[in-house]
């Protein structure tokens, strides 16, 4: 990241909007505009941790209610949520932590919450072999409630089910149960 080139940027886009930073208040606005996108597009590095499934564990494993923040890509606007996030074990467990950190991931870059919400399922599918993975994300997205249309307290409910969890819909509707997403 070239966070030097990222305030001149910032401080032309503004200029280009007719917004003088001249004034002490707004002097620095370039330079915290430039940090605040740079920590808003960089994950915190994880390592993925499992452990064997010694007892076999076969039911549902889920964290619910896990903030979520991203930014729009057709806008540079921020979305804010929560995702529900959960796996029927396979071979392996998950270190808990690690199904927010790989939302934060995806998370960490210019968004739609579709793809958002897709990539979690599909990485987790992908890294940890479960039986079946869900994803259910929730949003607000700022460039449909500040701007535009101006739907103030529109959430947005987007939804990922693989596996056992898209195959069985007992299992579904435990997880849209257990989450409070259930119609």
């Amino acid at each position: 990241m070239d966070l030097a080139a990222a305030e001149l940027a910032a401080g032309r886009f503004l200029e280009a909007l007719g917004i003088s930073t001249d004034s002490e208040s707004l002097r620095g606005t370039p330079g915290r505009m430039a940090r605040a996108y740079a920590e808003l597009f960089s994950p915190r590095p994880f390592d993925l941790t499992t452990f064997p499934n010694d007892e076999g564990y076969e039911e549902l494993v889920l964290a619910r209610g896990i903030p979520l923040r991203s930014v729009c890509e057709h806008h540079l606007l921020p979305f804010v949520g929560t995702a529900h996030i959960g796996y029927l074990p396979g071979a392996r467990i998950l270190g808990l932590s690690k199904l927010a950190r790989v939302l934060e991931h995806f998370a960490c870059r210019p968004q739609v919450q579709e793809r958002l919400t897709k990539q979690v399922a599909d990485w987790l599918d992908g890294n940890l072999a479960p039986r079946g993975v869900g994803v259910v994300v929730e949003a607000e997205h700022t460039c449909m409630t500040l701007r535009g249309v101006q739907a103030t307290g529109t959430t947005t409910v987007t939804s990922t089910f693989l596996g056992e969890l898209r195959a069985d819909a007992r299992y579904r509707a435990e997880f849209l149960s257990l989450t409070g997403t259930a119609g």
